[in-house]
């Protein structure tokens, strides 16, 4: 009777132990269930929270972006300002593009997600309301910048007509200040000759008692000068007279210390009135 219940007991022991070890491993099994799950959820999460990091930094990268273009727009027409606008351009819309996919990608991801979290699908409709005006913000932003490069276009189109203009008005007023320079000179040339009276004669400047009636007296005997300039004319003579008419007054034959005549014209203007061709005779 004693030894059948020391195996009842036993049994008992047995099977109580054996149920206490069953328990346990079904304990362990939930918490490391529990752990995966809780794993896969900081997994998520943490994903999650990386991809709302990006998206933030890549808003942060536009906004210094336009804030580079807003800075080189002060001089558009700088060759080096341009490329900088396009590059910022092309490095938002880049940005932009990126951005709306991670946030596509974000709310597909919130909708299958375990993770039930009000607050982050506020932050996932936030981040979309702040893409769509970024958008808005940045086609303004290339209006703008269209305009302005048609407003230059229009400048630089003006501004070569303008040089054009420039250039034509400069080579025409060229051409008329050398032209108004020539009638100048020709308006102060005059010619002068002095010689005897059988050299005036042979060079047919005096004929017959008359000074330069002769149709073809020789204009190559005559020397050319600037009546503004040379109003001293040496006659390298001891006798000399003008067969020309030239005011009186304006004029006077003088001697060197040679004895030598020389003219000398007092009143270049008024000399010259009458007649632009000087005749003296010397002897």
């Amino acid at each position: 009777m004693l030894m059948k219940k020391i195996i009842l007991m036993a049994a008992c022991v047995i099977a109580f132990a054996a149920c206490d070890n069953g328990a346990t491993k079904r304990a362990a099994q939930e918490r490391d269930s529990l752990m995966q799950v809780i794993d896969a959820k900081d997994s998520e999460l943490n994903e999650i929270m990386g991809t709302l990091n990006e998206i933030q930094d890549g808003f942060k990268r536009i906004n210094e972006a336009e804030g580079r273009i807003t800075v080189a727009d002060g001089d558009l027409e700088s060759a080096t300002s341009k490329e900088v606008i396009r590059e910022n351009m092309q490095f938002i819309q880049d940005a932009l593009a990126q951005n709306k996919e991670m946030i596509a990608k974000l709310k597909d991801k919130l909708r299958t997600s375990s993770i039930n979290s009000d607050k982050l699908k506020q932050t996932v409709n936030k981040l979309s309301k702040e893409l769509e005006e970024q958008t808005i913000k940045i086609k303004d932003l290339e209006k703008q910048l269209a305009e302005k490069d048609i407003l230059i276009a229009q400048q630089g189109a003006a501004i070569d007509s303008l040089n054009t203009n420039v250039e034509q008005l400069t080579a025409e007023n060229a051409n008329k200040s050398q032209t108004v320079a020539e009638q100048d000179k020709m308006l102060n040339t005059a010619w002068y000759v002095f010689g005897t009276k059988a050299e005036l004669k042979e060079q047919k400047i005096l004929k017959n008692g008359d000074v330069l009636q002769s149709g073809d007296f020789n204009k190559d005997y005559f020397t050319k000068i600037d009546i503004r300039y040379d109003k001293v004319l040496n006659l390298y003579s001891k006798s000399a007279k003008l067969l020309t008419n030239h005011p009186e007054g304006s004029y006077a034959i003088k001697k060197d210390k040679n004895n030598q005549c020389y003219l000398q014209i007092t009143n270049p203007a008024e000399f010259w009135s009458v007649s632009k061709y000087l005749v003296v005779q010397v002897k």
